[in-house]
């Protein structure tokens, strides 16, 4: 028997901000890795004002990108 372990945190926001913004999550951590050195509420008003995501996709993402930086 084989037990799928459910995506849990900001991860389980990915397949959705894939399906709604149609770009793969990476594409994403790349325009993250690029911003430099900000807080993670520049990171996210970089997100929604500059390329339209919503605040909790946003916020999911840099919240993953700062916890594995």
């Amino acid at each position: 028997m084989t037990t799928v372990e459910k995506v849990k945190g900001p991860a389980s926001y990915f397949p959705s901000i894939e399906e709604k913004y149609g770009h793969p999550v990476e594409h994403w951590f790349g325009i993250l890795r690029g911003a430099g050195d900000l807080k993670h509420m520049a990171l996210v008003d970089l997100l929604k004002n500059q390329h339209g995501l919503g605040h909790g996709h946003a916020n999911a993402l840099v919240a993953y990108h700062l916890a594995r930086s």
